[in-house]
């Protein structure tokens, strides 16, 4: 909640360079006013009743959704969604009761995903648009594999503005948890630093022989021995393998 979060000291961020940001004589110059020296990366879990798409998540916690874009139309907001994992009627059930939107539509079709598109509703709670007011880059969104609420990880401009995020969830009623923070390193050239999660996972999956040919344990395995969905693992194995293959191959 706000109290935990803006009691939080810098020096509680981990960080790998033990800095908080580049020295200004170090900055690539830019003509463009520039905040992306330095800054926090923090990985959040939101949740309220009243959350874009919270009753959904609640009903159809196999699957997992995640928000790609949403436009303005007139005087409606239209979101699309990817949703990966198997259990898709029990998703469309759920949507097609949620209060927070209106219109749901299927727009294509995956053998493990499926995109829609969504009307959001005027009353839902948003967090969206503050977090591009203060200039937080959302690096991660997604719902959460346990069906409470968001799990998002983004980059802040400053401790500042994750404070000033925090107190304006909690204005709204908006619980925040924080799993994760650390300093923004600027010699990773963009890469984030996988999650404890991810971490845990992929120890995991080698361990185990996933990796192996043949593989020694399969995703619905691994998602019994986590303690999490099989779209779960899917998702943050795809994640956690693509950060590492941009880190090293970057």
């Amino acid at each position: 909640m706000a109290d935990d979060l803006v009691s939080i000291d810098i020096a509680d961020v981990e960080t790998d360079a033990g800095a908080e940001g580049t020295p200004e004589h170090e900055r690539e110059r830019t003509p463009v006013r520039s905040r992306a020296d330095g800054g926090v990366v923090a990985q959040l879990r939101l949740d309220h009743p009243d959350l874009f798409l919270r009753s959904t998540i609640r009903r159809a916690p196999d699957v997992s959704i995640e928000p790609e874009h949403w436009t303005a139309v007139d005087d409606r907001t239209l979101v699309f969604l990817t949703v990966h994992g198997d259990a898709f009627d029990e998703f469309e059930t759920a949507l097609e009761i949620d209060p927070t939107v209106a219109d749901p539509v299927l727009l294509d079709r995956y053998p493990d995903r499926r995109v829609y598109r969504v009307e959001r509703a005027a009353e839902t709670i948003t967090f969206t648009d503050r977090l591009a007011s203060i200039g937080a880059h959302v690096l991660e969104f997604s719902s959460c594999p346990n069906g409470d609420g968001w799990q998002i990880q983004l980059r802040f401009p400053s401790r500042d503005d994750l404070i000033e995020f925090n107190a304006y969830c909690d204005e709204r009623g908006v619980s925040v948890t924080v799993d994760h923070l650390r300093v923004s390193d600027d010699g990773d050239d963009g890469v984030v630093a996988l999650t404890e999660k991810q971490q845990d996972l992929l120890t995991t999956a080698y361990e185990e022989g996933y990796f192996d040919v043949p593989r020694g344990i399969s995703q619905d395995e691994l998602a019994t021995r986590l303690g999490i969905s099989k779209s779960a693992v899917s998702q943050r194995l795809r994640r956690a393998v693509g950060e590492l293959c941009g880190a090293t191959l970057s």
